[in-house]
């Protein structure tokens, strides 16, 4: 199966990728995070994206960065909502929607994302927030990747790669919650 792994970062994408390919997949990654702060920080997380790409030998790809669009969609409202609440529900579909509009332009049979990694996210809203972008016309993949040591597999394989792994999600909502 064609699958599409939307990408939230290198570091996260490094334990994605081989699992996929190790179930038998052909694999594309799609960079898709308006959510980050600054655009310093999003070419900074999608160069270290690429780099996996090119590790892995599978198609990178990228959507074009428009974080004033993410704050009127996706935060307007929800700047005060508290992590993993509402406004990161929000996030998940935008993002996600982004990647299952590309999913079917593209010929994938299916796509997911590799935000479920992460400790740190809850693999149920992922889905969620997949099922609902599915409506496209192309399945959403859940696959929790924190499953099998998948986070510790990121740390490990970003450190071979010498990737950075960054200290918040992106936007500077989860920012102010580093500090």
């Amino acid at each position: 199966m064609k699958v599409l792994l939307h990408s939230c970062c290198g570091p996260c994408s490094c334990a994605c990728v081989p699992r996929l390919k190790g179930e038998g997949h052909s694999v594309g990654m799609l960079f898709a995070n308006s959510n980050i702060d600054t655009v310093e920080e999003f070419e900074r997380r999608r160069e270290n994206a690429r780099i996996v790409a090119e590790a892995e030998g599978v198609e990178f790809a990228s959507v074009e960065y428009d974080h004033e669009d993410w704050l009127r969609t996706v935060a307007a409202g929800h700047e005060g909502d508290a992590e993993k609440g509402e406004r990161c529900e929000r996030c998940f579909r935008y993002s996600l929607r982004k990647a299952a509009e590309f999913a079917a332009q593209n010929g994938y049979d299916a796509f997911t994302t590799s935000l479920s990694v992460s400790p740190h996210k809850i693999s149920r809203q992922l889905f969620a927030a997949g099922r609902d972008a599915a409506s496209c016309g192309v399945p959403f993949l859940e696959e929790d990747f924190k499953k099998c040591d998948g986070f510790k597999e990121s740390v490990r394989r970003s450190e071979e790669l010498g990737l950075y792994r960054q200290s918040y999600c992106g936007c500077e909502f989860s920012k102010r919650g580093q500090r």
